[in-house]
Parts: structure tokens; sequence; C-alpha cells
């Protein structure tokens, strides 16, 4: 299996030998998934979506992962700077909260708990931020942001697993040379770390991590890695949902959380991001859970600060210095990664952004404030949505945003029940970052890994888990 990589795209045969080896060493290393048609199971898994070649092509500039790691501290510091302040949140997502219920609902608890006074005194920050990047006509691509997920950011543990079988991949092809070059990777070590840190500082000996799960979850083994490095530090996590919480969740007279009579000192959720993962119930446990003293990752005015419409008011001239006072440095370096964004309020702003939308519809994005993959409209289908809301005050809901068009290149993408061929691709990089806050001193601020995911060049939009993508590893250029 020492052929180059012509001669094995001709050899079907060969290729497919290699896929087995690989899905077959994935399967080892515990890159899994449950299955979709038995979600709630771990009888019968299998493995998670990953690209078959590493060394072709899926490259990464050096220098712009440089910047993603550069910048990933400084996200940081903006995130938790937008969830201290009140005032800026309320602005911002003021025209929203009008037309979208959901983020009405989450605003409505945020509020109720600022009224009430704010118990917690410990804050975590477990987020990734994703780019992509951006083909440009001198040949240079640049970094541009995407988004960044402040809730329930996920693949960190299934990300620390690929690079093994990547390796195994190039060595089998007796390419050890570039094997030895694929990146060390292990977010879910750094996302525990995070944890640790907030537990330790809740300073309660006895008190548990409650990781709010879905009934339903494919994707439970990406979870379980982070939960095996907190029982490595002897801090043991309980899995609930909402419902549970809604059961058996309460609150002392301190307003310390406890569920099924153990103290809580960490809320991490692994749901509550998409508006149909909410019932009545789950609203309710919803609140309970911030009117804790407990650390929630993330807190409410957290999760707000990752919306779209927040992330749109940041690219405004001047907002990141009001947020950022006497960082000009830093405010450069977030400045850089940002695409073109655009408001969507009922206003001559709104009005000019939704005409070049319509003018020229395959350079931008319509955007919803939603998380978890294909929400987001393109082309024919962006254009009769915004024919449809452009004299309703529902476009407040959503955000236009600039385009990004990476240069495709050819891989090979491995899914179960998939044949074995090659298509062209885009890749998404999420940059891993943890921070801890105890009242006003930042104690943590680092980034802790990354995430490589491809899709074939004709799905728009999605993730993973939306079966969209799959995972893969840089190979820095």
């Amino acid at each position: 299996m020492a052929a180059g990589w012509e001669s094995l795209l001709q050899d079907e045969q060969q290729l497919e030998e290699l896929a087995l080896q690989a899905v077959d060493r994935a399967l080892a290393e515990g890159v899994l998934l449950r299955t979709s048609q038995e979600p709630s199971s771990s009888d019968v898994v299998s493995y998670a979506p990953f690209t078959l070649f590493l060394f072709f092509p899926s490259l990464v500039p050096s220098a712009l992962l440089e910047q993603a790691y550069a910048v990933q501290m400084d996200f940081n510091l903006l995130v938790d700077a937008v969830s201290q302040n009140a005032a800026f949140l309320e602005q911002t997502l003021s025209s929203t909260i009008k037309r979208d219920e959901f983020t009405a609902r989450l605003f409505d608890i945020h509020k109720q708990v600022l009224k009430e006074g704010i118990a917690q005194t410990v804050f975590l920050g477990l987020n990734r931020s994703d780019y992509m990047f951006q083909h440009s006509a001198d040949g240079f691509p640049a970094l541009k942001q995407i988004e960044i997920n402040t809730i329930s950011a996920s693949f960190g543990g299934l990300a620390s697993r690929t690079p093994a079988v990547h390796r195994h991949v190039l060595n089998v092809l007796s390419k050890t040379k570039e094997a030895s070059k694929i990146l060390s990777n292990n977010p879910s070590k750094g996302l525990a770390l995070g944890i640790a840190k907030a537990w330790e500082l809740y300073g309660s000996a006895n008190a548990l991590v409650l990781l709010i799960a879905q009934e339903k979850e494919r994707n439970i083994f990406d979870q379980r890695a982070i939960e095996n490095e907190l029982l490595a530090r002897n801090i043991h996590v309980i899995r609930r949902r909402f419902e549970d919480v809604s059961e058996k969740g309460s609150l002392d007279q301190d307003r310390r959380l406890f569920m099924d009579g153990q103290e809580v000192a960490v809320v991490y959720f692994r749901d509550g991001y998409m508006p149909s993962q909410y019932s009545v119930k789950n609203w309710e446990a919803r609140l309970l859970l911030e009117r804790s003293c407990a650390v929630k990752c993330p807190d409410i005015a957290t999760q707000l600060a990752g919306t779209k419409k927040v992330q749109q008011e940041l690219s405004r001239v001047g907002v990141l210095e009001v947020l950022l006072p006497g960082q000009p440095e830093a405010v450069a370096r977030l400045r850089a990664t940002f695409a073109g964004l655009y408001s969507l309020d009922l206003d001559q702003e709104g009005d000019q952004a939704i005409a070049e939308a319509l003018a020229a519809p395959s350079q931008f994005v319509l955007k919803p404030q939603r998380e978890g993959g294909g929400n987001n409209l393109y082309g024919e289908e962006m254009v009769q949505a915004l024919e449809r809301l452009k004299d309703s005050e529902e476009r407040a809901s959503y955000i236009l945003m600039e385009k990004i068009e990476p240069e495709p290149f050819g891989n090979c993408l491995l899914r179960p029940g998939s044949p074995v061929r090659v298509v062209q691709c885009i890749s998404e990089l999420g940059i891993f970052g943890v921070y801890v806050r105890q009242g006003k001193t930042l104690v943590m601020n680092k980034h802790v890994g990354h995430l490589l995911r491809t899709k074939a060049i004709e799905h728009a939009d999605g993730g993973v888990a939306a079966g969209v993508a799959v995972l893969d590893n840089p190979y820095p250029v």
C-alpha cells in the first residue's frame, strides 16, 4: 500500500481496502456515534463519518491556523464582556425579541435573573469559534469567522481521537514523514480542565457536575470523553434531562442547586440551544437552573452573547472598542476575522441590505437566530424568504452575512453505507476556547484545540451532527 495518491485513486479495490482499514482504526479509537435507528442505546454503534485522506489534500495554511488560535483568547474575552453588559444585550436584541419567540424566551429568563440578582459568582465559557478560508483573486486565502458557539460546542471529544486514525492511514501508505506532521489535538482534556476549575472555585468537595443531556443523543461518546476526563480528576458527572430537573431539581434558601438530593456545582448544557428542545416544563427547569448559584456553562447571558444578531452588531464600527476598552491589538485581531454582516431591522439600513442581497444573491447568506446546523438560507431559497420578509417586522429575527467562498479540493468522505469515492469539498475550522471568571477576576483564558469538518460542495449548510459534514484533521502547510 505504498502507492502514490494518483495511482491509488485509479485503483478502486485498493481504495476500498484502505477505507476498511481506516474505518476499523476509527472504531478502535472510539470515533463513534450511536445509530439513527437507536439514538438512545449504545448496544449498536457506528463510526462517526470522517475523511479518508489527510495529506491528499486537506491542507490548511499554517499562518491561518496560527491566526485562528491567536484570536481565540480575544473571542473568549469578548464573549465574557458581552455577557456582563446587560444594556448592550438589551439594546442589540430589542428588535429581535419582538419577532423571534425563542430568543425572547431566553431574554425573559435573563431579565428575571437580573431582577432577582445573579446568584452565581463563578462563570465558565466553553466556546468554539468557526471559520472558513475565503478564497481571493491574489491566491492568498483569508480567515473569516462563520459564527461562535457559546452553548453545547460539540466534537471536542471525537476531535481528540481522529489524529490517530489519519496517522494510521498515512502509515499504511508508508507516508511516515507526513504522518508525523499531523497535529496532536486534545480538546476534551482542555474543556474538562475548564469545568474542573469552575468546580474547584465553587468550593464544595462533594458537589457534582450536572450534564443536561437529550434523551436521544447520538453523539454521546463525544460527551463521555469529557466526562471521563473529569472522573479522572475525581469529579463526578450525572446526566439528566430538563424533564428530570423539573421533577427532582430544587434550590435551598441560599439558592444552592440540588438534583436527587445531591448538590450541583456546575451545570453543563449539551441541550437547550433549539426551540424544539423546550416544553413548558423544560423552560421552567431552565429558569430554576439559571436562578441557582451553580456555575452554568453557559449562563443565559452567555448563550444570548452567541446569537447571530449579537455577532452582527459586534461588527459595527466602534463597538469592539467600547466592549474591550484599552485593547487595540485584540480589537484588530478580532476585526480581521469578521466577514460582512448586515442588520435586517425595519429601517433604511435593513432595506439597503435586502436590496443588495436580492441584486446579488450568490454573495450572501440569510441566517436566523438558531444553532444546530441546517438553518441558513442560500440562493433561490434566500431570495424567496427575503421577498416574503422584506416588508415585515419578522425580518428583524434574521441577519445577512457575506457568503464566504473557500477554494474547493478533492477528498474522500467515509460514511456508513455510502460508497468510497472522491468528491469536491470545502472545510470549516473550529477553535475551542475556555475561560473561567470568579467575580470580576479572569482566572483562566486559553485555547484548547481544534476541529476540522469537511463536506461536499453541494451541501450549503449543516455540520457532522446534521449528517452533512465529516470529521477531518488539518495538515498545516
